[in-house]
């Protein structure tokens, strides 16, 4: 038997949100761990101009001021990594620019960039579609453009974030209007929906 696309889309939403999660802490936890790997290989290469037993080329004596030298070569390995990582990232940013690409395929990846609205972009999309329907009556074209942004709107709140949004808004100012593009069972809907995240 197949699995239903309501389990499989929650099943994908909650790896998803795992994934983000683990995500926001990968900025550092890359850096350290691209660092003390770098530097605990490389060690071992360059370990004997840290000892008495040197006796050629560049030698640095068991301490300097009091610091046993192995910390010292270990931290000098640690730190030219991360200089070496952010001149990668410069040349990325100011050489090369490739944030500005990698910054047009995310918006074009973003479904709320490209097809889908947000519950902000629903109501001002909404209240600007009801304006120019009110101020253009006489107009056919503006006014069937206008019901096709409505309608755009009434179909965005059916989603779990509009849900949300209701239920934030009920929270914090009292409970929220049935607006003009959506109806009493939608917003009923919004407010019984509830959410495993926050379970």
């Amino acid at each position: 038997m197949s699995e239903s696309p309501e389990n499989n889309s929650f099943f994908r939403k909650w790896a998803m949100r795992q994934y983000w999660r683990m995500q926001q802490s990968q900025a550092v936890v890359g850096l350290l761990l691209w660092g003390t790997t770098i530097t605990l290989l490389v060690w071992p290469y360059i370990s004997w101009r840290f000892t008495a037993s040197c006796d050629s080329g560049l030698c640095f004596s068991d301490s300097i001021i009091g610091i046993p030298s192995t910390y010292i070569g270990l931290a000098l390995i640690f730190f030219s990594v991360m200089f070496a990582v952010l001149t990668i990232g410069f040349l990325y940013d100011q050489v090369f620019s490739l944030w500005t690409e990698w910054r047009s395929v995310d918006m074009e990846r973003n479904p709320y960039v490209t097809y889908a609205l947000s519950p902000n972009w629903v109501m001002m999309m909404a209240l600007q579609a009801e304006t120019l329907k009110r101020t253009s009556p006489d107009d056919e074209a503006i006014v069937k453009q206008a019901d096709w942004y409505l309608k755009w709107c009434e179909q965005y709140t059916e989603g779990e974030m509009f849900a949300r949004a209701v239920q934030r808004w009920d929270a914090d100012m009292g409970e929220t209007p049935t607006f003009w593009f959506t109806s009493d069972d939608s917003m009923k809907r919004a407010r019984e929906t509830s959410f495993e995240d926050e379970a």
